[in-house]
């Protein structure tokens, strides 16, 4: 038998969101009361319109191989979205339908990627990012992107961060794990720099429709001819739709970049599930009530979360333009002592939360901030209030 296996499978991390979001469900299951704001998962039933159409598209016997890059019907659904939601021009060929948000991201990066080609990652960044980009052979460039620019990175930072072995950047917006947005401004300034490094943007857009108050949500493939032949746009039906599940994502970029990442999702996976595709092109074509009501429902949480922890000492947040996540600096109880023992990092924090308090929440270190965690506001405001008068209780106990 070999004695030795892959060295670059053996580096990857297990991902730290689902790990927790799993132990408090194993908690759940033992009759604890938890709290959990771990997954990033809404809490809605899919829409009962696409459920129904993927029960027709079983009843149809709609359950064969489809063309590997998705169906054509899709496939120009995806075509008229990106027209009408992102000012984007994506024939129907430049479209590509995966098996979920990381698959697509995935065909990006090995795409595009050469071994040792530099991807610049603005942090904090969605933890998947640095594990997928290694997997493809590239190596991430971490650019620091602090509170006091709102965690979003500026063209300067990016600027200083470009070498000759830079090959892309990751632009994700809105943000997991800030909910930050950027403006219009804020993307040509960094499109420019792009523009003229001349580099690929990866925009990771798959919180689009969750946008909240004054913020509007701007595709940076948009801004130009430029730029739209240097970008990626990754999008899906996970976050918006309640379709987490059913695993569809896609993309838009050049018709030479679509080919390529057909061809290898040709041999990786063949096509996404039939079944899912269904339901997808009922999603994007169907009634969009629910998803505009959950949008609302979304803001309310928002509004809510912010106003409890507001009332926390010690801990502070900027308050979420998008997404469904609040990203909390817990860097002031970093060398206090709970029940005599000093708290170190935000893992400290999150193991006694849910060890004493029966709140789950994600640590921060492998979105790049180890003092910060994250709490997502896909639950229920019920459970929202218990949850952050529980961590309200454990600040009380930090001495």
């Amino acid at each position: 038998m070999p004695t030795t296996i892959s060295e670059k499978a053996r580096k990857v991390k297990s991902s730290s969101t689902l790990a927790i979001t799993a132990r408090a469900k194993e908690l759940r299951v033992q009759g604890y009361d938890i709290v959990s704001f771990g997954a990033g998962e809404p809490d809605f039933p899919t829409p009962k319109n696409i459920c129904e159409a993927g029960k027709k598209a079983i009843d149809d016997g709609f359950t064969r191989y489809t063309p590997a890059a998705g169906t054509a019907e899709l496939r120009k659904a995806v075509s008229t979205k990106f027209k009408y939601v992102n000012r984007l021009h994506y024939e129907p060929k430049q479209v590509v339908i995966s098996n979920g948000g990381k698959q697509s991201l995935m065909n990006a990066f090995e795409a595009i990627i050469n071994p040792g080609d530099e991807v610049i990652l603005p942090a904090p960044y969605w933890l998947s990012y640095p594990e997928l980009i290694r997997l493809a052979g590239g190596v991430p460039v971490i650019v620091n992107c602090g509170k006091d620019v709102g965690y979003k990175l500026t063209a300067e930072a990016l600027s200083a961060a470009v070498t000759p072995n830079t090959k892309a950047l990751v632009l994700n917006d809105p943000n997991n794990p800030t909910g930050a947005v950027y403006t219009k401004n804020e993307l040509s300034a960094i499109a420019q720099v792009v523009v003229e490094k001349d580099f690929y943007v990866i925009a990771d857009e798959m919180y689009e429709s969750l946008v909240y108050g004054d913020a509007k949500h701007v595709s940076i493939a948009s801004l130009g001819a430029e730029i739209y032949q240097r970008t990626i746009t990754v999008c899906g039906l996970s976050k918006s739709y309640a379709m987490t599940g059913w695993r569809i994502g896609y993309t838009g970029s050049n018709a030479e970049i679509a080919k390529l990442m057909g061809s290898i999702q040709s041999h990786q996976t063949s096509n996404p599930c039939s079944i899912s595709q269904a339901a997808a092109l009922e999603a994007l074509t169907g009634p969009q009530n629910d998803v505009e009501a959950m949008l609302v429902e979304f803001g309310k949480r928002n509004r809510f979360i912010c106003d409890c922890l507001s009332r926390i000492p010690h801990l502070s947040a900027i308050e979420p333009q998008g997404a469904f996540y609040l990203f909390v600096d817990c860097s002031e109880l970093i060398g206090k002592a709970y029940k005599g023992k000093t708290i170190t990092s935000a893992a400290d924090i999150a193991e006694i939360l849910i060890n004493d308090f029966l709140v789950a929440v994600i640590p921060c270190a492998d979105f790049g901030y180890p003092d910060h965690i994250r709490l997502s506001y896909a639950i229920s405001q019920s459970d929202i209030a218990k949850g952050m008068e529980r961590i309200g209780d454990f600040v009380k106990a930090v001495e």
